[in-house]
């Protein structure tokens, strides 16, 4: 029987010994892979404006520190899965990088929801943003790194925030701001749910240290052995009322098993072992003469080896671990608050908002909404599109890729559009994303080419709708006042005479000029009354008759021609606009181009054209597809076709008549998207017509003067420092959603697809080639019409 007793004892033990072996095992393999599987945030925290710092100041700065021992008893939710797990553990960690001071958080993933929530439930306005994992030790640089331990019994607390005059991060991060360019450096904590067993005895130290009695008598009188002694009268002593609240306090509190890490990379070992000692020198701060305090456990050899490892996976080292209240990890890591005046400090720079829920499921994908990890696509309606677009940002914000992004969906979606493009970077991107089944669709003018050129006349006009001329007219003065500012080089004079001059040439409708004969009109008297004679405009006639040639002095015709002619003249000696406005008939029919869908691309490179010239074609290109439009009141309105029209820097081709393209293109089914950099290069007139008008707005990063002009449209919700604050690529909006302005919202947009280089060189060639006529040819044309009398 001893025998039989002695073997089942002996399996018993042998058993219980390799179910901890395994256990032991299982919880290895568990923590390694725990370490494999942690997502990581980086938490960044908006800066206050100074109003905003006036109502923030309403709040204690230890109000602001106290929300974060919120955020950490909120980690007592996080359980381990099965008895062979791990324990579920939280990094934070406070780092130096790249020059910027950053907050990180890494959990696990199968809690990175739970967590980023947590955070925002305490700092509402944060950016709680997944980013990739990065390695912090260079091959080439020093490390020094260590771990805290505590120096007393872990039943004292340390000095924390609640006991001090200014936040305790403070001091940190400022010695991080010290740390030398290219190096890094900062702490790590890594907190797990702890065991609440200390607490028992924790209490009995209460107990005895509110009978009077110091903290080591306390620890003394309740070990082990004393619990089998008499209990002893002593005289009670004054109690220590600082010490009795301190140990309450953290008995009261959640407590978490925390490892505390320090470290710094740097280029020499003098500069490493400096920024090190820095950095522990900021936990000096948490002691007190009758609480605890902390020491550095240095690294060296194979312990700095592992804590290197520690460091980059995240991981928890029960050999480490110190006990700290919610109160004093608060004290030792929280998020920035509103008074901190470190410079350096990752803040976020733009705040974010929910796209609205009624957004659109259908319709042209503007980019998407991010908002505390939920991602929603944005996008405009058709109808809302025809009440169009109004795009600003500074240089390199992302508009260009952003206004990629919409041209190619409506090439795909085989809508028709048009694109001015004054730098020509855009065009040259769209011709590399044309798809085959849309090629014969693509309409070129890119006047650039000193070979083959189209033509573009402007005083050319569909004969059965008489109108336009006037519409020529007027627009082409515009145009000369845009260019020109006639208020100050022309004036009255030059209007009438410019006016008259262009209805003589418009008004037999057998007969087509062009700018060209602008000039002959008032210094050539034979053609001049060649026209005259077949002209059928009675007022027309007079001028030239009774005024004009009549006139003495200095309203003399021959005084006036180099005053009229010499702003016309700058076009016609141009080598790349004289074959292309002096061609009789347009390369173009506009209403075609608008009624058949086509992809009629504009490229008005201000390298080789120049900007007035650029301006100059872009100008007549706009008064001729807005003169197109406005001729579809021959067709039933639910008949015409949606038209696309994407005008880049569109302040180089506004004019007056933009308040009637606005207010009234919308019916016709021309739908603007307009872009440009900054308001200053809008005339108050067409200023105050885009924002009367304009149904939806994308902003870009701006420039202080314009977000002083637009915060009016986004606030409450962003201000001028969210405004002026905002990455490339992202943007605020104000949208229209069947027909009513939506609350601003952000978003950020999608990278645009790669072009095809020779696709984009191939379309260009065959259109000038099939479509372009050979500029020489053109310039004998010309030369031989002006001959003719």
């Amino acid at each position: 029987m001893e025998i039989i007793a002695i073997s089942l004892i002996t399996i018993f033990l042998t058993l219980v010994i390799l179910f901890f072996v395994f256990k032991n095992r299982k919880r290895k393999t568990s923590k390694i892979e725990q370490a494999l599987k942690m997502t990581l945030f980086s938490v960044k925290i908006p800066k206050k404006t100074g109003e905003e710092l006036q109502l923030e100041s309403q709040k204690d700065e230890k109000e602001w520190i106290s929300i974060m021992e919120h955020f950490y008893a909120s980690l007592t939710a996080l359980k381990k899965k099965s008895f062979f797990e791990e324990d579920p553990w939280i990094c934070f960690e406070l780092l130096k990088v790249k020059d910027r001071i950053n907050f990180y958080v890494a959990t696990p993933s199968r809690y990175e929801d739970f967590v980023q929530k947590q955070i925002y439930s305490i700092i509402k306005d944060a950016e709680v943003a997944k980013v990739p994992d990065f390695n912090i030790f260079a091959d080439d640089e020093v490390v020094y790194s260590g771990t805290l331990a505590l120096n007393k019994p872990i039943y004292l607390p340390i000095k924390t925030y609640t006991q001090m005059e200014s936040d305790p991060l403070s001091n940190l991060t400022h010695i991080l701001t010290q740390i030398r360019e290219g190096e890094e450096g900062g702490i790590q904590l890594v907190v797990k749910n702890g065991s609440s067993s200390w607490k028992t005895r924790g209490k009995q130290i209460l107990n005895e240290v509110a009978k009077g009695k110091g903290f080591y008598s306390a620890l003394s009188d309740t070990n082990i052995l004393s619990l089998f002694k008499a209990e002893k009268e002593n005289q009670a002593s004054k109690v220590n009322e600082a010490l009795l609240k301190s140990l309450e306090s953290k008995l009261s509190k959640h407590n978490f098993d925390t490892n505390i890490r320090v470290f710094v990379s740097a280029k020499s070992k003098e500069a490493g072992e400096y920024e090190f000692r820095q950095i522990v020198s900021v936990f000096d701060q948490f002691s007190a003469p009758d609480l605890n305090s902390f020491k550095i456990l240095n690294a060296k050899g194979r312990k700095a080896k592992n804590l290197a490892f520690n460091f980059s996976f995240r991981t928890f080292d029960k050999k480490n671990k110190l006990t700290l209240s919610t109160e004093e990890l608060a004290s030792i890591f929280h998020f920035g608050t509103p008074f901190s005046k470190t410079p350096h400090v990752s803040e976020l720079l733009s705040r974010s908002a929910p796209a609205p829920i009624d957004i659109p499921k259908q319709g042209l994908l503007l980019g998407f909404n991010d908002f505390r990890g939920a991602k929603t696509n944005i996008k405009i309606g058709t109808d809302d599109r025809r009440r169009h677009i109004y795009t600003i940002g500074q240089t390199g914000t992302g508009k260009s890729a952003f206004l990629s992004n919409l041209i190619e969906q409506d090439i795909l979606n085989g809508d028709g559009l048009a694109v001015i493009d004054p730098h020509g970077d855009l065009i040259e991107d769209i011709l590399g994303k044309i798809p085959e089944n849309r090629l014969k669709d693509v309409v070129l003018f890119d006047p650039g080419d000193l070979e083959r050129c189209v033509g573009l006349n402007m005083l050319e006009y569909d004969i059965n709708h008489p109108e336009q001329k006037t519409f020529i007219v007027n627009e082409l003065i515009n145009i000369f006042d845009k260019l020109y500012d006639l208020k100050q080089t022309g004036g009255p004079m030059f209007e009438q005479y410019a006016k008259n001059a262009l209805l003589l040439l418009m008004d037999d409708p057998n007969e087509t000029y062009t700018l060209i004969e602008v000039p002959r009109v008032l210094s050539d008297a034979s053609f001049r009354r060649r026209l005259l004679f077949k002209c059928q405009n009675i007022i027309v006639k007079d001028f030239w008759e009774k005024e004009a040639e009549k006139a003495g002095g200095d309203a003399a015709l021959q005084n006036m021609v180099p005053y009229i002619t010499s702003k016309f003249n700058t076009f016609i000696t141009n080598d790349y606009v004289r074959p292309i406005i002096g061609q009789e008939k347009s390369t173009f029919n506009f209403r075609e181009i608008m009624d058949n869908k086509k992809i009629f691309l504009i490229n008005l490179s201000k390298g080789k054209l120049g900007e007035l010239n650029s301006s100059l074609l872009g100008l007549i290109i706009v008064g001729k597809l807005v003169m197109a439009a406005f001729s579809r009141v021959d067709q039933i309105e639910h008949e015409r076709k949606d038209f696309y029209f994407y005008i880049d820097e569109f302040q180089n081709f506004a004019t007056d008549s933009i308040s009637t393209i606005l207010s009234e293109a919308r019916k016709y089914r021309l739908c603007l998207t307009v872009s440009h950099q900054f308001i200053g290069q809008l005339p108050e007139l067409i200023r105050d017509s885009v924002f009367g008008n304009i149904g939806s707005m994308v902003v870009f990063r701006i420039g202080v003067e314009d977000g002083e002009f637009m915060q009016k449209q986004f606030e409450p919700t962003f201000n001028l420092k969210d405004l002026t604050g905002q990455d490339n690529f992202h943007f605020y909006t104000r949208l229209m959603v069947e027909g009513k302005m939506s609350k601003p919202f952000d978003g950020k947009t999608f990278a645009p697809s790669k072009s095809n280089t020779e696709l984009s060189k191939k379309i260009k060639e065959y259109y000038l080639l099939k479509h372009g006529s050979d500029r020489k040819a053109i310039d004998s044309q010309i030369m031989e019409r002006l001959r003719r009398i």
